[in-house]
C-alpha cells in the first residue's frame, strides 16, 4: 500500500498517512475500522469536506491546500479537533484541496496549527 509521510517545515516526520486515492477508498475511508494508531491517519487528496457517518472513533482533520503550485508543500488552512463519530459533518472548507484524517488528538499534539506549512512526500521504499 502506498504511503505518504507528513513533515513539518524543518523535516520532523509527524505522520504516517495511508491514501484514500481511488473512489472507492474515498467512500470507504476510515469506515469500519476501530481506531487509528497513533502518528497514523488517512489522506484524501482532492476533498474539502468529510462526514462522520458509520465511524467509530473521534478523528481530527486538517484541511490543507497546496502553496505557491507546489505539489509538497501544503499550507493548513483548517483544523476540526475531536469530531464525534456519528455526528460531525464538515461540508465545504474553502480553499482547501486535501484532507488529513488523524487520531482525535494527534493535531494538538504534533502542536499544528492554521497558517503552518507541511511537506508531504512519499513514504514508499
Amino acid at each position: 500500500m502506498r504511503r505518504l509521510i507528513v513533515q513539518r517545515s524543518d523535516n520532523t516526520p509527524l505522520w504516517s498517512l495511508e491514501i484514500a486515492d481511488s473512489w472507492l477508498k474515498k467512500l470507504i475511508g476510515l469506515i469500519g475500522r476501530k481506531s487509528l494508531d497513533p502518528g497514523t491517519g488517512l489522506y484524501f487528496p482532492g476533498t474539502n469536506s468529510i462526514h462522520m457517518l458509520f465511524m467509530r472513533f473521534p478523528i481530527d482533520c486538517v484541511f490543507v491546500r497546496p502553496t505557491d503550485g507546489s505539489k509538497e508543500i501544503f499550507e493548513i488552512i483548517s483544523i476540526r479537533a475531536d469530531l464525534a463519530p456519528w455526528t460531525g459533518v464538515v461540508w465545504f472548507v474553502r480553499g482547501a484541496r486535501a484532507t488529513i484524517e488523524l487520531r482525535a488528538g494527534d493535531a494538538a499534539r504534533a502542536g499544528v496549527k492554521v497558517g503552518d506549512r507541511l511537506t508531504i512526500v512519499s513514504g514508499d521504499a
